[in-house]
């Protein structure tokens, strides 16, 4: 008989590719790990759209009703902790959760972030790198701590800046790395594959 999935809430502001890279690996049998919300702080977000047509219920927990970072952050939890979720996924979420989420899911929440943390942290990582001129970039999973693009690193891949790429090019080839990885390494802490000890991360590979 197999084993329960871990429940997970997958949070997104936008266009939810990672989301869908998500939802098409938790179609396979073998995955550990089951969606089971999508929370998203925009009515209009194209996330949304792709987790009703996979079947995956949605909420909306709108920034614009809450009076600060904290009840806000509170009402996400709360969303996620309905649902039954014991995992936060963050997918292209472009709200700043606040010391709270941490505290009611330590070690539990995941980022992927589109870029070599600690180099070029927030939201315009791509665009930084590109205007710096590196010639290597890439993509980062991490747990969320309490600072932004701070967590334990679980995973690292280098991406190749080419002459001549735009923000759009780069991002595009990025992106083709995080929908591998971000289901792989969902799917090992899961299976109870990824520990944490202080900021070290330890996989292993099954």
């Amino acid at each position: 008989m197999a084993s329960a999935r871990l429940p997970v809430a997958v949070l997104a502001s936008g266009s939810g590719s990672n989301l869908q890279a998500l939802l098409d690996a938790s179609a396979r049998y073998d995955f550990g790990a089951s969606i089971v919300a999508v929370i998203s702080d925009r009515p209009g977000a194209r996330a949304l759209e792709r987790a009703a047509s996979a079947g995956v219920p949605t909420e909306i927990v709108d920034w614009a009703d809450y009076a600060d970072r904290i009840s806000f952050t509170n009402a996400i939890c709360d969303a996620a902790t309905r649902s039954g979720a014991e995992v936060l996924v963050l997918a292209g979420f472009m709200r700043v959760l606040s010391p709270v989420a941490i505290e009611r899911f330590p070690n539990q929440i995941l980022n992927i972030h589109p870029g070599l943390l600690p180099a070029f942290p927030g939201e315009r990582a791509v665009a930084d790198a590109l205007e710096f001129g590196v010639k290597l970039t890439g993509v980062t999973v991490h747990f969320v701590d309490e600072k932004v693009d701070h967590g334990p690193i679980i995973y690292q891949e280098v991406v190749r800046v080419h002459p001549g790429d735009t923000v759009r090019d780069l991002h595009t080839r990025i992106q083709e790395v995080e929908h591998r990885v971000y289901p792989e390494v969902l799917d090992a802490l899961a299976h109870g594959r990824l520990r944490v000890e202080g900021r070290q991360v330890h996989w292993e590979h099954g």
